[in-house]
């Protein structure tokens, strides 16, 4: 066997592989490890080939699963790792590709079988597998100072993630570690367990691990801003199978299309993707988002990610072990990745827990290449999850909190913007902008979703910026006008839905009745945020904002059957107030005449300039600040695992996942 190559099918039988899972022990020294890890597969070359290796190599591991306990030979495998793991850093430094080559086959192998382990048994039949060793020791013993097998092994590829440097021909190596953690973590999808009682979890919060926390979370950080792109010879087929290249290629291969089963054939200028920067955030987001919430538990890789500091800044963190890293860095890598949920997920993180960062973001006056992002995702939420258009609405939440922010938008010109296709805008401010996404996701939450936690989030984020509301575009105020008016016709008919269900009583209706009425009352709750926007920028900017005041000038009427409802009462006096005023204006200036929109336009921004706001009743400033809800790993671990399972580029069992419906994920 050794360099040659195998076909899927072939597998189950190959007589390596069948040794590996046989009962009988194989010694640690025995020439079969280096023939084992020589040997090299088939490249896959679409995705569903990458299922086909995992069911064609089910028998071998299941295999594994019933005989290593008698044989010990997983362990015997992990041992060969180890070894090589434990050189790798001297072997990189002569570059010693094929050592390089090896290290990584074994690690596959182990990363395999750990797999099916994690999705076919229980923990303590896992744990077993590990601490698995035959009768007779032979070449086995080990050395005094070595510890449970599990915990050696996460050891050594948390030693590997953050002192093996990443080049061409240890990207795989890199990508191929932080596989087997998610693998070895992803026991949280099939079990169902909070993961402080996993043994996997204990090691690595509270192990040996756990000591490389700072330099760890650094390391992936830096794998996520440099944005690497998998090295060409690693997904390029070589006609060479028995050169190291194809050796190495056969195995990423793999690794890159375990998982893309029902996705059709990816093109070659596709495989140049950043994996090794995808892999370490989605890592990150697991280690920083598990045992949270437990007394007398700390994580010590969460701490690690909301405490680490600016390099370009001399500042004295209160945290003893912390890091620097590059800000600037950073913020360029999140503002080009923000589509994927992953991303959206870490600048959530950062920018509510990382108070350098959350500092460091608002002093940017190239917020726009934050903003727009996220914006793009908002606009097009038909085709995101709720979970991604959360996010985006909640940092955008957290945006709007700042005033030095809510002003800055406004003072940002953007020009020709692509992908809003609502109608032809040349030139709008990014404030302006922003309002018109965010009007447009309240809008289509309220017609299709019904989802109240969002449409809240979205008009908090628009009371917070309101004051600063500066030269609104027309379409915006015309807009802002027309949810008004969309949201009155909806209370209309709701009203009048509880009108008829009252005059018939059924079960049927009175439940009709007592939905109705819940649909009433989120509805009215909208209406008057939405009235307390209009008048908190009447009452600030009214004379920065004669747009605002033409498009409510000209749908006035909508407002007539409010005015005694007691709900918006109080709030329609004030814009009563305002409209009158300048009704009475462009009456005494047209002369019963037929006006321009120019012309009144012109007097309402010279009336503006004479308007006393202090006619006006004054309501308490529109201030909402974002709190995460209480017990918030209900929410984001369902979440991460939704986003490894489709997002990670490893095939998962899906028939049996408990953490999470792959309907809902």
């Amino acid at each position: 066997m050794g360099a040659n190559s195998s076909s899927f099918t072939e597998l189950a039988s190959n007589e390596y592989l069948k040794r590996l899972s046989s009962p009988d022990p194989i010694n640690p020294i025995d020439p079969y490890w280096n023939q084992l890890l020589s040997f090299s597969f088939l490249i896959p070359i679409n995705s569903s080939d990458g299922k086909l290796l995992e069911e064609s190599t089910a028998s071998v591991c299941k295999s594994v699963a019933i005989h290593n306990c008698k044989s010990g030979n997983f362990g015997a495998l992990i041992r060969n790792f180890l070894v090589r793991a434990t050189e790798l850093k001297a072997s990189v430094q002569c570059d010693d590709n094929i050592f390089t080559w090896q290290t990584y086959n074994a690690l596959f192998i182990i990363r395999s079988l750990s797999k099916y382990f994690v999705e076919h048994l229980s923990e303590e039949l896992i744990l077993q597998q590990f601490e698995a060793k035959p009768k007779e020791m032979g070449g086995y013993k080990d050395p005094e100072e070595m510890g449970p097998l599990l915990e050696e092994l996460m050891n050594s590829l948390v030693e590997m993630l953050v002192d093996v440097p990443v080049m061409n021909f240890t990207y795989a190596l890199h990508l191929e570690a932080l596989n087997t953690l998610l693998v070895l973590m992803s026991i949280q999808m099939f079990q169902p367990q909070p993961a402080h009682k996993f043994r996997v979890y204990q090691i690595m919060m509270q192990g040996r691990c756990s000591i490389h926390a700072c330099v760890l979370v650094k390391a992936l950080l830096r794998n996520f801003c440099n944005q690497e792109k998998c090295p060409p010879e690693l997904y390029r087929q070589s006609a060479d199978v028995n050169s190291m290249v194809a050796s190495v290629a056969a195995s990423l291969w793999s690794v890159m299309t375990l998982g893309m089963g029902n996705k059709t054939e990816k093109k070659e200028e596709e495989f140049q993707e950043t994996l090794l920067a995808n892999q370490s955030l989605l890592f990150l987001l697991v280690l920083s988002n598990h045992c949270t919430s437990e007394r007398g538990i700390s994580n010590p890789y969460r701490e690690a990610l909301f405490s680490f500091t600016n390099i370009h800044e001399s500042s004295v963190s209160q945290v003893a072990a912390t890091f620097k890293m590059d800000y600037n860095v950073l913020y360029s890598a999140l503002c080009t990745t923000l589509r994927d949920d992953q991303t959206t997920l870490l600048l959530y993180l950062l920018i509510h827990r990382n108070t350098g960062v959350k500092a460091f973001i608002f002093s940017r006056t190239n917020i726009d290449q934050l903003v727009m992002p996220l914006l793009k995702i908002l606009y097009h939420a038909q085709d995101k999850n709720s979970h991604h258009i959360y996010m985006a609405l909640i940092i955008l939440l957290i945006l709007s909190e700042d005033d030095v922010f809510n002003k800055a938008v406004h003072e940002i010109t953007l020009k020709n913007i692509p992908w809003f296709k609502e109608r032809p805008i040349s030139e709008i401010s990014l404030g302006g902008l922003l309002i018109l996404v965010v009007l447009r996701t309240i809008q289509y939450n309220i017609t299709r979703m019904r989802d109240k936690y969002l449409h809240t989030n979205c008009l908090a984020a628009l009371a917070n910026m309101s004051t600063q509301f500066t030269n609104l575009h027309p379409y915006v105020a015309q807009r802002m006008v027309s949810l008004f008016s969309q949201l009155s016709k909806k209370h209309a008919r709701v009203v009048e839905q509880i009108r008829e269900s009252a005059v018939t009583e059924t079960e049927t209706e009175d439940a009709l009745e007592q939905n109705s009425m819940q649909d009433l009352a989120v509805l009215e709750e909208v209406l008057r945020m939405v009235l307390e926007i209009i008048n908190s920028c009447l009452s600030s900017s009214l004379h920065h904002n004669p747009h605002l005041v033409y498009s409510l000038l000209y749908q006035r009427e909508l407002f007539n059957s409010f005015k005694t409802h007691p709900t918006f009462q109080d709030i329609l006096q004030n814009i009563d107030i305002v409209l009158s005023f300048f009704s009475a204006r462009v009456e005494e200036h047209g002369k019963g005449g037929n006006m321009s929109p120019a012309e009144v336009l012109d007097i309402i921004k010279e009336g503006s300039v004479q308007f006393r706001r202090d006619k006006l009743k004054k309501f308490p400033d529109l201030k909402f600040k974002y709190v995460e809800e209480e017990s918030p790993e209900e929410f984001f671990i369902p979440y991460i695992w939704s986003l490894v399972y489709h997002s990670s580029n490893m095939y998962f069992n899906a028939s049996r996942i408990l953490l999470f419906s792959l309907s809902s994920s």
